[in-house]
């Protein structure tokens, strides 16, 4: 499989907010925990990247997990699903990602905080995601496990982290 520049999201959404724009690609591919501006106004957000256009977020709210295949997604239709794979720590899961179209990335809720997904992510190394027609993207966990740890912290302050 070919090594793509991808984009992966993980969101816990504030009710009704959708992120619309990524900050900034930070320069360490270390993730870190900090508050960022969305849609719905300020967020808790884990961030990592994953290349030199990958990026992934984690924010308060609803468990949802986003990813944005980048190039090799191309312009996608409404109604498209497909099977992706993420690989680190030995363990391998498999979910199926629905795409919002709206901004062009695939999405899945996550069960919550003990999801086996956000354990991956949690774990060490780096995670691979890959999909048949989307090829591969690998992020790094280094930090991931303080960084998310802090943003489902502070979900749990607001009243935003037990909406529906």
């Amino acid at each position: 499989m070919r090594r793509i520049p991808a984009e992966l999201v993980l969101a816990f959404f504030l009710p009704a907010a959708l992120p619309v724009a990524f900050p900034a690609y930070a320069a360490s591919c270390a993730w870190s925990a900090k508050m960022e501006e969305d849609e719905g106004g300020s967020v808790m957000m884990a961030s990592v990247c994953g290349g030199p256009q990958g990026d992934a977020h984690l924010m308060l709210g609803k468990p949802v997990l986003s990813y944005d295949p980048g190039a090799a997604g191309g312009r996608l239709e409404p109604g498209v699903s497909a099977d992706f794979t993420f690989k680190g720590g030995g363990k391998s899961l498999t979910k199926k990602l629905e795409l919002e179209a709206m901004y062009n990335y695939f999405t899945t809720e996550l069960s919550g905080p003990a999801d086996p997904l956000l354990a991956l992510l949690r774990g060490k190394g780096e995670v691979m995601v890959s999909a048949d027609k989307y090829g591969v993207a690998s992020f790094p966990l280094k930090g991931s496990g303080a960084a998310i740890g802090k943003v489902l912290a502070e979900c749990g302050k607001g009243s935003g982290g037990e909406a529906d």
